[in-house]
């Protein structure tokens, strides 16, 4: 066994530790204090083994992915491969989803008292946009007049209209919100394919190609709006990567900005995803030549909520006091500041833990001068992943993502997943891969 793949493997057991860890003190703290409001600690989910419709499919999926999947990684023209991995990524999830059948794992997915439809059906609060917008504010706190429920209120009000858009074109219900949330967040993949081809070269996008569509994240993505948000904020990155290197820089860049601004309005904590796109600028050969277009987007979606009478300030100010009314006021922070990067290691999996490890490395060996460089791909690979670990590790500390952040980051997760292209032996690790997610869906009955 040589020295790499010892560290590699040591780096998945140190995850498999830590996890193991934070199940053990989680169920202590919980059995004893009933303060961590998770029922199978670090996880939003209990212990219910089951298998489903989905079952034979998402084995199906996996072994051809593992069997087939660098192979074809490698040799499928780059538009193919781009089509393949979102198919595969959409079918890796709904079976994943089908696992827990079609009303429990899609379709009531997102109607419950917590979620974004409780607004829409059977009282529609968003039949007047406009108004329900200059109100928004006067709904966050838990004990304000007609609170929103948990998700509307921790949200700005583009997520919720996304819901009240589809339902309005005839897509309403918690079915069409549930494959609309897992057909876009598949899309998250060829977004991370694109930028990591962009900016270190088409060889590790492919090699990293396998590992995005068989993520263990696929566990949350369906069905979870967070998973939509991921591929928002996942094609921001990809068009600023695109402008940043010259690939129509003007008309990217205005996508980026444009979609940089509902990111922002999506979700607050998304706003971290300025750590990464400062890492695309760093590794782009344009750098700030496209920034007076991307500025010029962003202010778009800010600017149209803002005349309609929604204040992202003082929304964000409202959601921290609301957020402390609730469980997160009673989750302690000492223990979900380390836990939460268990819920991490179980979504981006052992093989991206490895890769981590690899990633950093290669700034170290190298220097970052050299990492610039648009011939070393590699390090300017590592660059990128670490800094969505940096953005991850700001959620973290803030203490504003105590518990639930398997789904809260997966946005950050799929910035992780592109480590894997560093690895040898790609069947093993997605195996690996598999079996993680595989298992999880089969013996937990997770919250999304």
């Amino acid at each position: 066994m040589n020295r790499d793949l010892l560290r590699d493997l040591s780096a998945a057991l140190a995850a498999t530790l830590l996890v193991t860890t934070a199940a053990v003190i989680g169920t202590v703290l919980e059995h004893r204090y009933g303060n961590l409001h998770v029922s199978w600690p670090p996880l939003y989910g209990h212990w219910e083994p089951h298998v489903g419709p989905g079952t034979p499919a998402a084995i199906m999926v996996a072994v051809v992915v593992v069997a087939y999947g660098p192979l074809l990684a490698a040799r499928l023209p780059w538009r193919a491969l781009l089509c393949t991995a979102w198919g595969t990524a959409m079918a890796w999830t709904f079976s994943l989803a089908l696992v827990d059948g079609w009303q429990r794992g899609i379709a009531r997915r997102l109607t419950t008292k917590y979620e974004y439809l409780q607004v829409i059906d059977p009282v529609n609060r968003f039949h007047d946009i406009p108004a329900a917008l200059r109100d928004f504010t006067h709904h966050i706190l838990i004990h304000s007049p007609d609170a929103w429920p948990a998700h509307v209120a921790g949200h700005p009000p583009a997520a919720t209209l996304t819901f009240v858009f589809l339902d309005r074109i005839g897509l309403g219900g918690g079915a069409w919100a549930g494959v609309w949330c897992i057909t876009v967040g598949a899309t998250a993949a060829v977004a991370v394919l694109i930028t990591v081809r962009a900016l270190s070269g088409e060889a590790l996008a492919r090699r990293a190609a396998p590992f995005l569509v068989l993520a263990p994240a696929a566990v949350w993505m369906g069905t979870s709006a967070d998973g939509y948000f991921a591929a928002v904020a996942a094609w921001a990155i990809a068009f600023l990567a695109l402008a940043v290197t010259g690939h129509r820089p003007r008309s990217a860049a205005l996508a980026s900005g444009l979609l940089f601004g509902l990111t922002a309005y999506l979700s607050y904590g998304l706003t971290l995803f300025a750590v990464i796109a400062a890492g695309v600028l760093l590794l782009g050969s344009r750098r700030l030549r496209p920034l007076p277009y991307v500025l010029a987007g962003f202010v778009v979606v800010p600017a149209v909520f803002t005349f309609a009478g929604f204040n992202w300030w003082e929304a964000y100010h409202l959601l921290v006091t609301r957020y402390y009314q609730g469980a997160g006021g009673i989750r302690p922070y000492g223990y979900w500041v380390w836990a939460n990067l268990a819920c991490t290691a179980l979504v981006v999996g052992p093989a991206t833990v490895a890769g981590l490890r690899r990633a950093g490395a290669a700034p170290i060996r190298q220097g970052l001068r050299t990492c610039l460089r648009r011939s070393t791909a590699e390090p300017r690979l590592a660059l990128l992943v670490l800094a969505a670990l940096l953005a991850l590790l700001a959620a973290d500390l803030s203490g504003m993502s105590k518990a639930e952040t398997e789904r809260i980051w997966l946005p950050f997760a799929m910035w992780l997943l592109p480590a894997c292209a560093f690895l040898n032996r790609p069947r093993a690790w997605l195996t690996a891969q598999a079996t993680l997610a595989l298992l999880l869906n089969h013996l937990l009955l997770t919250g999304w």
